[in-house]
Parts: structure tokens; C-alpha cells; sequence
């Protein structure tokens, strides 16, 4: 299996420079604005890099001098590793500037060590500096080795995101990065997308605002019964009074969903719904997608949860984990509690003001685990990430 396996981010607001082992299941602690979002947006920037949509992306964080880290960094930069089977690692290396208002990149290297390249100079897929691009060349036209593009490059998107196709592993990478995906708090108000009827179409996953949940159930429960059936289990369990799901056509091409509550004798549309069942909902069938993204990102889960079902979110966090690498951000010290400290970064805030991260397990707490749990210990302050 593909998978990242090392990143490290430079540069980024309170990520001066913040390197982290990464791990399939990640969840985020530590107090407000020590750089839990940061460190999601920061991988969010990393993989519109990927996807030709870096200019695009800064700009909605206000633009690259808006996000430097105050009056201690003049450059961004992210370094990824990513570990290949029966191959060596590869490298990705990236680095932007800030130029007049906008910003230029200033070195992008995808590199690999290979037999006959020594570890000062790997074997190179991608070698940008200040503009001049260069990446290697399969074959064509009978040569071999770095060449200039021969078409009209972009400047302000990378290399890696407009070179041609590459070997199965710098694609592989490309792919990871670039469809890493960030999901946010759900939207329950009145008019949100997950309370209306929607276009029966096929979906594969429900979308960051519920807006394919009703047509991604729907294909599910048609084309993946065990998995539609997993959902349903789940979610009779948070909820023992739920009986089934079901979707009834409101106009021609759309559907709407409804809830059936064993007190009533009349299902429930969506908008009736609470904004924890909504939410459970959408996170449930989220988890159980068979098409998540390699890098899932989600930004505090427990938002409407009661507690109670925080013991089922981790669980079914866990097995998701198997199938993409997953990265949470959370508040809740109810939810620690259900975790394994290998599962969990401490994130806190440096003498200078800057971001550190450490994982659970590496800092000796094993012997106040005999005694605590896991929330208890962070909120004592044996942890840190309190202030």
C-alpha cells in the first residue's frame, strides 16, 4: 500500500517548522490556536499543489504573505515522504516565495534513491528551480533523462501538477496529494443541502456539505448492500429507537430521505432531524465510503455529538483507518478518552510562539495509565496541549 509516511511543513502561520511522523489514524488535541486547523490547511495547500489549484487555494487563505508565519519566515515550504512497496521512498519537495503580491516557487524536486545515484544526488522525476523546470523523460522521441517542458507551463502552479505522466509510484503520489480531502464542521441550517431532496444520480461519497447523501445512500444500498447494512447497524445502535432509512421520490430525478422512529408511526424527513443526528449520519456514511480519498481529513467530529456516541465514532474511525490515512482535529476530552495514545498528537505551543507535535505514546505515560485514562491524564496537564 501507498501511504505517507513522513511530512514536514515550514513556514505555514504557527508551523515554523513542524515535522511529523504520520500514521493511519491521527487525531489532533491541544488547546485553541496552537495549529490543529493549521496543520489540516496546511495539507489541504499540499495537495492543491497537486491538483493544479495552488494559486486558488492561497488565495482563499488570503494569500501567501497572510499565512508565513509572523515576522519568522520568508518562505513555505513542505518536504513529503511517501513509501512505495519494494521500492525506495520518495521525496517531494516544495518551496514557495512571496513575489510582489503573489508568490513565486521557488525549488520543487521529486526525488528517489536508485541504484547508481548516490544519496547527495537521487534520482530526480521533477527538478524546479526559479523557474526552470525540468523532469524526466520516458522515453520519448528516443530520450531519456531530465528535459524542459515543450509546452506552455503555468508558473504559478507546480510541475507535479502539470507534467505528463510519470513512473507508477510519482503517480501514485501525485494521485495521493492531490485528491487528499478536508471536511469541516457539517452545515444543518435551514436551507443546508443535506436537509433537501436531492438528484438521484450515482455518488460515491455524500460530499463536504451532505449536498450526495441522499443519491450516495441510495447507489449504496443498491450496489453495496453489506456496506449500506453496516451503516444502518451503526446507526441503530447510537440511536436504539431507529428503525431504517428510506427514500421516497418528490419530484422527477429527485429523492428525499426519511427516518423511521419505532414511537411514531410516521417517518421523519431530514429536516426534522437534530443537528447531532444529522451529523452522526453524514460522519457514519462518510467513514463507510469505499471511495474515501488516501488522506481524510476531518475538522472536529464531535461537534452536536452526544457523548455517548463518541465511543462508536472512534470505533468506526479506527476501521476506516485501514482504508485511508485518517487526520482528526478535535476539542473533546470525551473523545480521547476511547483512543490509544498511539492514535493521538499532542499539539502545543513552543517558548518562541510556534507549533510543536509529539505522539501520545512517545512521551512515558505509561505508568499514569494504569491509574488514568487517556482524557484524564490531558486534562490534568500530563499531556500538555492544555494552554
Amino acid at each position: 500500500m501507498f501511504k505517507i509516511n513522513r511530512i514536514k511543513i515550514s513556514g505555514f502561520r504557527r508551523l515554523r517548522s513542524l515535522e511529523l511522523p504520520m500514521r493511519p489514524f491521527m487525531v489532533l488535541i491541544g488547546a485553541n490556536g496552537v495549529g490543529k486547523t493549521s496543520l489540516l490547511d496546511a495539507c489541504t495547500t499540499l495537495s492543491a499543489s497537486a491538483s493544479g489549484n495552488l494559486n486558488g487555494t492561497l488565495s482563499k487563505f488570503g494569500g501567501i504573505a497572510n499565512i508565513l508565519t509572523r515576522g519568522k519566515s520568508e518562505e513555505l515550504s513542505f518536504i513529503v515522504e511517501m513509501e512505495v512497496p519494494d521500492h525506495e521512498l520518495l521525496e517531494y519537495d516544495l518551496s514557495l516565495v512571496p513575489k510582489g503580491n503573489g508568490y513565486a516557487i521557488s525549488r520543487e524536486i521529486l526525488s528517489q534513491k536508485r541504484d547508481g545515484y548516490s544519496e547527495s544526488e537521487p534520482f530526480k522525476h521533477i527538478d524546479s528551480s526559479e523557474g526552470r523546470i525540468r523532469y524526466y523523460e520516458q522515453g520519448k522521441n528516443g530520450k531519456k533523462g531530465l528535459c524542459t517542458p515543450d509546452w506552455e507551463q503555468n508558473p504559478i502552479e507546480t510541475a507535479l501538477a502539470q507534467v505528463p505522466k510519470m513512473y507508477r509510484q510519482p503517480e501514485e503520489l501525485r494521485r495521493i496529494l492531490a485528491t487528499a480531502t478536508q471536511y469541516h464542521v457539517l452545515d444543518v441550517s435551514p436551507r443546508a443541502p443535506v436537509k433537501l431532496p436531492q438528484q438521484m444520480k450515482p455518488a460515491t461519497l455524500p460530499g463536504p456539505d451532505g449536498e450526495d447523501l441522499v443519491p450516495y445512500l441510495y447507489y449504496l444500498r443498491e450496489t453495496d448492500r453489506n456496506r449500506f447494512d453496516v451503516i444502518t447497524d451503526s446507526l441503530r445502535a447510537a440511536f436504539p429507537d431507529f428503525e431504517e432509512i428510506s427514500f421516497p421520490p418528490v419530484a422527477a430525478g429527485m429523492l428525499a430521505m426519511t427516518w423511521k422512529d419505532r414511537n411514531f408511526s410516521k417517518p421523519m424527513y431530514m429536516n426534522e432531524l437534530s443537528e447531532g443526528t444529522l451529523r452522526f449520519l453524514w460522519l457514519v456514511s462518510l467513514l463507510q465510503s469505499p471511495n474515501l480519498s488516501t488522506v481524510t481529513m476531518i475538522d472536529e467530529p464531535e461537534v452536536s455529538l452526544h457523548p455517548e456516541l463518541l465511543s462508536l465514532l472512534a470505533d468506526l474511525m479506527r476501521e476506516a483507518s485501514t482504508r485511508t490515512q485518517l487526520i482528526i482535529a478535535t476539542h473533546s476530552d470525551r473523545f480521547i478518552r476511547f483512543l490509544k495514545p498511539e492514535e493521538v498528537i499532542v499539539m502545543d505551543i513552543d517558548e518562541d510562539g510556534c507549533s510543536t507535535a509529539n505522539w501520545a505514546d512517545q512521551l512515558d505515560l505509561d505508568h499514569w495509565l494504569g491509574e488514568y485514562t487517556l482524557d484524564e491524564l490531558w486534562q490534568m496537564g500530563r499531556m500538555g496541549g492544555r494552554s
